[in-house]
């Protein structure tokens, strides 16, 4: 049986926080930063990118933000001018790249002490309500704010890998 020794829910969540940073400020050019003050509800249309992984740990990645905070990560990514019409698969697009950039940044730093994870590609669907799928999973989950005005969540859904026989 494998044992989850070196992941546990406090480094998890720093590498998450330390992946989607650097994907905001290098690709999106805006500034993420965990929230000083967590309690922020997303309200009315909102996005979730998702992304799933299996390897020694198996889970799924999501994004989740409102339509106006999709709508500016998209502007900054694909260096629009705020007054260009944008157009919902451009946003789709968009959150898809970006929880793929950030997924890919948290594998490149867990790989190591973790193995190689194999990983999925990126959906997006405009949601309501999150629920959870993977039953017994653990989860790390941190609200951000991007360029101080849209509040964001990530969260990363993961458990100990079973092998062929259902066994950990």
């Amino acid at each position: 049986m494998w044992k989850v020794t070196i992941i546990n829910e406090i480094c998890l969540c720093d590498v998450l926080l330390e992946s989607a940073k650097e994907v905001f400020e290098r690709t999106v050019f805006m500034p993420l930063y965990k929230a000083p003050e967590p309690g922020h509800k997303i309200e009315g249309v909102s996005f979730l990118g998702s992304i799933t992984f299996k390897g020694a740990l198996e889970g799924r990645l999501t994004i989740y933000c409102s339509l106006p905070c999709a709508q500016a990560i998209t502007i900054n990514m694909l260096l629009m001018d705020p007054t260009d019409e944008i157009y919902p698969e451009d946003i789709a697009d968009t959150i898809g790249e970006v929880t793929d950039m950030v997924m890919g940044s948290v594998k490149s730093r867990v790989q190591e002490k973790i193995g190689a994870l194999k990983v999925s590609i990126a959906s997006v669907v405009s949601v309501r309500e999150l629920v959870n799928s993977l039953g017994r999973a653990s989860k790390v989950s941190m609200e951000v704010a991007i360029d101080d005005n849209y509040p964001a969540a990530f969260s990363l859904w993961y458990r100990e890998a079973c092998d062929a026989s259902g066994e950990n």
